[in-house]
């Protein structure tokens, strides 16, 4: 069997290196592309090494059953899909092939070379170096304009970040082919320019010289700097902690000194390093779970450090030019579990950030002050982050919600962000459709963010931010261009507000939740148009059950209710680029949405909202009957006080509280009133 993705046909993936990341590069390769009957290879010339991978695939895979991420069934599945093996024949039919060897410039030429005599021409060939320059790698290659690096972050099967690195002899169309199909893997992939090291490892090996140089300065012990670091960088675990699950230390010693010559002078490697390098000991830290009680005066001024020095280290990848602000905090929450940087430096304070990394220069005067952080200082006003990325395909705008962390979910500022692109696309002559489109093949957008949503203090609070946001969705449904909702995954609540307000949604044939109003699981109802324009798209007698549930739809029902213009087999993307295309030229009719008074049938269907509160369904069904009876913008204004309405009942805090205080799954224990 073969997937065709973006253009290209995947018989079969190949992974050269059983060693510490190749097994677990196979494992996430396995997971996607068993069920699309593509096989993976691992090739190593180890015998012991092949053995050992094959054991760690399997431990990881059962640990997966045990836990219930996988049934027995997948779990075979995926261990089967999975050859390891000495033979490099194997990989002669792949499709595509990632190097995991070790971190030495020859052996991976050697590997390439011999691949390139296996593979077809048009086969892309990847390296997962964590540091070496491409140009340098693919500098013997007969075809190098099919290979580029793609580096993964520990654990490889789990962590989404990944870095794509073509040279400057890439083929624009393979570093756009690897971008995409890394997303719709699951992969969370930034285009980062050629340097030694990339964007991010230069933070984390960064990060923990700098907790390194303050024990060896004797500020603290190592699980001292961890604590401290933990709690001013909000990292899952600390520098030191870090670098023994990574097994890094060998790595690290010996590109210190590469980063010093080819970034700035500060970086090096401590004898410190060297001699844990020479014992091979891990770093000395906390057990897992234990916490230490720090000193304040120590908390802060380790805190402080640490701070400046993070700040300071992603400053400098922001001045080298070789990524972007919005692709750079993407990848360093994801890759190494932290507050991104320019959310922390937002946070602090533009100001405050600078002096922060100025009283670290002062102690370390050899540490540079990024230009970056000056120039924002002196502006005294925030980094802006982009959320909302816009690339256009010709004539037609594409517009990608990107927040992966939290399922696209829908915060003030994206909002503000989706509202700023409408502006400008609204005067864009250029353009005459768009596309909005989620990042990742999980949703569209998960909903508003609910956190916000819970620090509403009362009624009028809830309205005045209700109206704000409808604000920002009618720009979408009033943008006088049509607009096509690309519904990649689920899109519930603000999602699928957002989504009612375009022109016409598609979405995947087998998407097994398509949209859905869970607010009322919360306590409230739908606050950005739900009430008013579902009933309005798919009729009232379809909108009443769903509205009044909270049970989603998935693309089969959304498609025959009336919700989905057409479902799509194929590629989404450029399905809804070619809708919306056809709509601006009128090639393609879509049923507009009535502005008017809608019917409300004399009955409607009983609906049984079992558990869920019988105050908040009061508000609901009179929004949705009373808005019926008014125009569309009458109806948006009925359902904005409505919704400040359910702010004043005791339910709304108790939905909204259980589910920040228990997640999504938990029922919360309405009362009625």
């Amino acid at each position: 069997m073969s997937w065709k993705i973006h253009g290209r046909e995947l018989s079969s993936v190949g992974v050269i290196g059983s060693g510490q990341i190749g097994p677990d590069i196979a494992l996430h390769f396995s997971k996607v592309l068993e069920p699309h009957g593509v096989h993976v290879h691992v090739v190593d010339i180890a015998a012991a090494a092949l053995e050992a991978g094959r054991e760690k695939l399997a431990k990881k895979v059962e640990r997966g059953v045990q836990s219930g991420a996988f049934k027995e069934a997948q779990g075979k599945a995926i261990r089967d899909n999975v050859t390891f093996t000495s033979d490099y024949g194997v990989l002669k039919g792949a499709s595509l092939v990632v190097e995991a060897a070790t971190e030495d410039l020859p052996i991976k030429q050697k590997i390439f070379a011999q691949l390139e005599e296996l593979v077809s021409r048009d086969a892309i060939l990847t390296s997962n170096s964590s540091h070496l320059e491409p140009e340098r790698i693919f500098a013997k290659a007969k075809a190098p304009e099919r290979c580029l690096v793609t580096h993964y972050f520990f654990p490889a099967e789990r962590n989404p970040a990944l870095e794509v690195v073509p040279h400057d002899g890439t083929l624009p169309e393979v570093t756009r082919w690897t971008m995409r199909f890394f997303e719709a893997i699951g992969k969370a992939p930034i285009r980062v320019g050629s340097r030694y090291g990339y964007a991010i490892d230069p933070i984390f090996e960064g990060l923990f010289l700098a907790a390194l140089l303050l024990v060896d300065d004797g500020l603290g012990t190592p699980p001292e700097v961890d604590q401290a670091a933990m709690e001013a960088l909000g990292q899952g675990v600390g520098p030191f902690t870090a670098m023994n699950l990574a097994g890094g230390n060998p790595l690290t010693c010996k590109g210190l000194p590469e980063y010093g010559e080819k970034i700035h002078r500060w970086f090096h490697s401590p004898d410190s390093l060297k001699n844990a390098v020479e014992s091979g000991q891990p770093w000395p830290t906390t057990k897992r779970g234990e916490k230490l009680e720090l000193a304040a005066d120590k908390r802060k001024l380790l805190g402080d450090l640490m701070t400046g020095a993070y700040l300071g280290l992603a400053g400098e990848v922001l001045d080298s030019g070789i990524t972007n602000a919005a692709d750079l905090e993407m990848g360093v929450e994801l890759a190494l579990v932290m507050t991104p940087p320019l959310a922390l430096a937002n946070r602090l304070g533009p100001e405050r950030a600078v002096e922060l990394v100025r009283a670290y220069t002062t102690r370390y005067p050899s540490f540079p002050v990024p230009r970056c952080l000056v120039e924002q200082a002196k502006k005294k006003t925030d980094f802006d982050v982009p959320v909302v990325l816009r690339e256009d395909e010709g004539d037609v705008a594409v517009l990608t919600l990107r927040r992966p962390r939290v399922l696209n979910a829908l915060s003030h500022h994206v909002f503000e962000q989706v509202g700023r692109h409408m502006r400008a696309l609204a005067d864009d002559e250029q353009i005459r459709a768009v596309v909005l489109t989620g990042f990742g093949p999980k949703a569209f957008a998960a909903g508003a963010d609910v956190t916000e949503l819970a620090r509403l203090k009362d009624g009028a609070d809830a309205t005045r931010v209700a109206r704000r946001d409808q604000g920002m969705v009618n720009l979408v449904a009033k943008l006088g261009k049509p607009v096509v909702a690309a519904l990649n995954g689920l899109a519930l609540g603000g999602g699928s507000e957002l989504a009612q307000a375009c022109t016409a949604r598609i979405a995947p044939a087998d998407l097994p939740v398509c949209f859905g109003q869970p607010e009322v699981n919360l306590g409230i109802i739908p606050g950005c148009g739900g009430t008013q324009r579902l009933p309005r798209i798919v009729g009232m007698a379809n909108a009443w059950p769903i509205l009044r549930t909270g049970k989603p739809v998935s693309a089969k029902k959304a498609l025959e209710i009336g919700f989905l213009h057409a479902t799509v087999d194929g590629d989404l993307l450029d399905a809804a680029v070619k809708l919306a295309r056809d709509l601006a030229t009128g090639a393609v009719q879509a049923k507009p949405i009535e502005t008017g008074p809608i019917a409300v049938p004399d009955a409607l269907p009983d609906v049984n909202i079992g558990d869920l509160s019988r105050a908040v369904d009061a508000h609901l069904v009179n929004a949705v009957r009373e808005g019926a009876k008014l125009s569309l913008d009458e109806a948006l204004e009925l359902e904005a006080r409505v919704f400040g309405d359910c702010y004043e009942t005791r339910d709304a805090r108790i939905g909204l509280d259980n589910f920040v205080k228990n997640g999504p799954k938990a029922r919360a224990p309405f009362v009625n009133a």
